[in-house]
């Protein structure tokens, strides 16, 4: 399925930010907040990490199960990021086809990627300051401090592509911030009646 050509009023949502900024929890908490809403489906991306190393739910598969399913066109849109790969399930296209928002956590780097295959796309920028980048980053355990200072020094991506953005700050309260994700995904699904 060509998700360019679909007839169907879904858009979809790509959620980008840093590692540290809120991502995944701005995203489990709107699941939350949608659940058993049909039209608003969450993404599960495949991903070269194992299920065990946290973060997001995700199908965790091997880099050559990921290679097989790139050369099978598994995927709407796939990108490579911090030696890992990551996949967007052509599936999706079919839950836009039927008029749904899809929220996907994203790259900036594939945002034109995103914007080449999919017809309707927002993005949702989440940002926060870099002393919170830090103390997250920390607390996550992933990363040595060395590493988590190298990737703070890099400067931050623009977004440089001719996408809606909208810039969500998640440096506050929790609550605030989730308060004004939902809003945004709520307005998504509203604009595609």
């Amino acid at each position: 399925m060509d998700c360019t050509t679909g007839t169907g009023r879904g858009a979809l949502i790509v959620v980008v930010g840093p590692s540290g900024a809120g991502k995944d929890t701005l995203m489990d908490a709107a699941r939350r907040h949608f659940a058993g809403r049909a039209d608003i489906h969450f993404v599960r991306r495949v991903i070269t990490r194992p299920a065990e190393a946290g973060g997001e739910d995700h199908a965790a598969v091997s880099r050559e199960e990921f290679d097989r399913l790139v050369a099978a066109d598994t995927f709407a849109v796939w990108w490579g990021a911090h030696g890992l790969k990551y996949g967007v399930p052509r599936t999706t296209c079919e839950e836009l086809a039927r008029g749904h928002v899809a929220v996907v956590n994203g790259s900036r780097s594939a945002l034109r990627a995103f914007g080449r295959i999919f017809t309707r796309v927002k993005v949702i920028s989440i940002t926060a300051t870099p002393e919170v980048l830090a103390e997250r980053l920390a607390a996550r355990g992933r990363e040595s401090r060395e590493e988590i200072l190298n990737r703070l020094a890099r400067a931050p991506q623009e977004i440089d592509c001719d996408l809606d953005v909208l810039t969500i700050d998640n440096s506050g309260r929790l609550e605030d911030t989730v308060n004004a994700f939902v809003t945004a995904l709520e307005e998504a699904a509203a604009e595609r009646v």
